[in-house]
C-alpha cells in the first residue's frame, strides 16, 4: 500500500512538473496593494496548493478540533469500564 501511495505521489508531482514546463507565458498577478509578474503554470500550482493547504486548515478547525474536545471530554469522565461493568469481584482483580 505504500508503495502505491509513493507512486501516487510522484506521478502527480510528475504531472505538476509538466504542467509547469507547458505553461510558460508571463501573467501578472494582482495583489491589491502590491502586484508582480510570474509564470501561468508556476501561479496555478502555488495557487492550488494554498488553497488546498488552507481548506485543510478550516477543515481542522471547524470539524477536527471540536471532535477531538468532544472525545476528550468523554473520555475523561470515564477512563474505561470498572470491575462491577466487567463482571469480576475485587478479590479476583489485578492489583493496581
Amino acid at each position: 500500500m505504500r508503495l502505491i501511495k509513493s507512486l501516487f505521489a510522484l506521478l502527480f508531482i510528475a504531472i505538476g512538473v509538466i504542467f509547469g514546463a507547458l505553461n510558460k507565458q508571463i501573467v501578472h498577478v494582482d495583489l491589491w496593494v502590491r502586484g508582480f509578474d510570474a509564470r501561468l503554470g508556476l501561479t496555478l500550482l502555488t495557487v492550488l496548493l494554498a488553497g488546498a493547504l488552507i481548506g485543510g486548515l478550516v477543515v481542522t478547525a471547524g470539524v477536527v478540533w471540536p471532535l477531538r474536545r468532544r472525545l476528550h471530554k468523554a473520555v475523561g469522565s470515564s477512563s474505561g469500564p470498572d470491575n462491577q461493568e466487567l463482571g469480576e469481584d475485587k478479590e479476583n482483580a489485578w492489583p493496581s
